[in-house]
C-alpha cells in the first residue's frame, strides 16, 4: 500500500471520529519488526518536543536548592526544594500521575532515586538532571511542548500527537515529528516498524504506513 500524507490520513481520522463530550487526544500506535525487545538498548525510551505542543497542559515539576527553584517560580508547574524532599515523597504516590515530567539539580538525583525511584522509575517518570546553579527554565518550556515516548518491552506502542482541539495541519507536522524521531532511533530505521496507524483516544484507526 503506497504512503498516504500524514495531513490526509489525520483529516480522515478526525472526520471519522465521532464528536465527543470531552477534548479526545489524538494518537499514533505505532507496531515494531525485526527487534529484540528483551535488549535494552532495542527498547525507545525518548522526550520528543512537538512542534505544535500537545493541545492540552504539560505540568512539570522540578526538585532543586532555592536558588535554582526560584528560577523557575511561575515557569514549572510543581517546586520541589530539597529540604522538602521527604514531604514530598509521603505523598508522591498521589500526585505523580498528574505531572508528566520532572527536573532535579543534579546533586539531588541520588537522594531522589532512594527516595522515589520506587515510584517514578517504574512509571518512566525519573527526572532528568540540571546542572547545580543553572537556569532550567527554557528546558522546562520545552517540556511542556514534548510527549514520553516508550516502547518497553512490547512491539506495539502508542504516542500522543494532539487533541481533536488543534488544526489537522498542526497534528500533521506533529505526526511527522514523532516518526521522524523514532524513525532516527531505531537500529535500522524505518525497516524496524511495521505499520502505523493515527486515531483518536475512542475514535477509529486509518493506516498511515
Amino acid at each position: 500500500m503506497p504512503d498516504r500524507s500524514s495531513l490526509e490520513v489525520v483529516t480522515e481520522v478526525l472526520e471519522k471520529a465521532p464528536e465527543r463530550k470531552f477534548p479526545e487526544t489524538v494518537e499514533l500506535a505505532i507496531n515494531l519488526k525485526d527487534l529484540d525487545l528483551t535488549v535494552p538498548k532495542n527498547r525507545l525510551e525518548d522526550e520528543i518536543p512537538l512542534p505544535n505542543g500537545r493541545g492540552k497542559p504539560v505540568k512539570v515539576a522540578v526538585f532543586g536548592s532555592p536558588e535554582l527553584c526560584q528560577k523557575v517560580k511561575g515557569v514549572a508547574d510543581v517546586i520541589v526544594p530539597a529540604n522538602q524532599l521527604d514531604d514530598f515523597a509521603k505523598d508522591a504516590k498521589k500526585v505523580v500521575g498528574d505531572i508528566d515530567f520532572f527536573l532535579a539539580e543534579a546533586p539531588l538525583m541520588p537522594t531522589i532515586g532512594k527516595r522515589l525511584g520506587v515510584v517514578l522509575g517504574p512509571r518512566g517518570k525519573m527526572p532528568r538532571p540540571v546542572p547545580p546553579g543553572s537556569d532550567p527554565t527554557n528546558l522546562v518550556n520545552a517540556l511542556k511542548r514534548s510527549i514520553r515516548v516508550r516502547s518497553k518491552g512490547n512491539r506495539t506502542f502508542h504516542a500522543p500527537v494532539g487533541t481533536r482541539s488543534m488544526k489537522p495541519e498542526q497534528i500533521a507536522q506533529n505526526v511527522d515529528a514523532v516518526l521522524g524521531r523514532i524513525v532516527g532511533k531505531l537500529e535500522r530505521g524505518r525497516t524496524n516498524i511495521d505499520s502505523v496507524y493515527v486515531k483518536t483516544s475512542m475514535g477509529p484507526s486509518v493506516r498511515l504506513w
